[in-house]
């Protein structure tokens, strides 16, 4: 099988790249496999952030539409429960992942990019979810992008097809930030140290996993659960050196990985 998704590790930092730009990097069911693969592998390792990038001119033009052609119900059931499975091992890895964006991100493309924890764009990026143009509505992309920017904004995506630019989609919370194409590294290599030197990566981890919980609970289940997770988190290793170190006035120095 052709590799369709890259992984470098360059110390703390691993940077897994969509790399199939003949085809605009449309997420076929190999490629969702293999970055799923590639995401859960990733998560198991002492990487403290993971940047996933894409190579050629296009970011994502979402599912390989070639391949839904003549499928019964169960094999399209399969192409959707591979897709859920990509982008939730997102969710499931302890560390922060950080879509880099240029060119377009479309339709299951852009579900990607919104299920990354952050997200910048270059000005060449923009982002759509043109389905309903190719009478299969964005259901799914639906439910990364609307918990992103709100459901009047994300079903006028749908609805409409067109797409918005990056600065738009960072105006509309999709991303995090728009910057000129030749200052995106810059720019992800920038938010990447200031997560590195934030504090404790279990923490974070914890944080992560905690966040994406408790964000569809009601208010006070989800106070139960942030405040019950908060008082775990209190008494490892990680958080009792951070208050330690603050009454000694001195840097903490955390020891516990991200996946401890």
């Amino acid at each position: 099988m052709a590799d369709l998704v890259q992984v470098a590790a360059d110390g703390d930092v691993t940077t897994i790249t969509l790399n199939n730009p003949a085809k605009r990097n449309a997420l076929s069911q190999a490629m969702m496999r293999q970055l799923a693969g590639a995401l859960a592998e990733t998560g198991r390792t002492q990487a403290l952030v993971v940047v996933l990038a894409a190579k050629g001119p296009v970011f994502s033009a979402g599912h390989d539409l070639g391949e839904l052609v003549g499928l019964d119900l169960d094999a399209s059931r399969a192409v959707f429960d591979t897709c859920y499975e990509m982008v939730d091992a997102i969710r499931e890895m302890p560390q922060p992942v950080i879509a880099r964006v240029h060119g377009p991100a479309a339709a299951a493309g852009c579900q990607l990019v919104a299920s990354c924890d952050l997200a910048v764009a270059g000005e060449s990026a923009t982002f759509s979810l043109p389905g309903t143009k190719r009478g299969l509505f964005c259901h799914t992309p639906l439910v990364a992008v609307g918990r992103a920017v709100g459901p009047k904004r994300a079903l006028e995506l749908a609805l409409t097809g067109d797409p918005i630019d990056a600065a738009t989609a960072a105006s509309w919370g999709l991303i995090n930030a728009a910057v000129p194409d030749a200052e995106l590294d810059a720019a992800v290599d920038a938010l990447v140290q200031r997560i590195i030197g934030a504090g404790s990566p279990y923490a974070r981890g914890l944080g992560k996993k905690t966040f994406y919980v408790q964000e569809n609970l009601p208010v006070r289940q989800a106070y139960e659960l942030a405040g019950e997770m908060a008082a775990l988190n209190a008494v490892l290793p990680d958080a009792q050196e951070g208050f330690t170190a603050f009454v000694e006035k001195r840097p903490p120095v955390f020891t516990m990985p991200p996946n401890a």
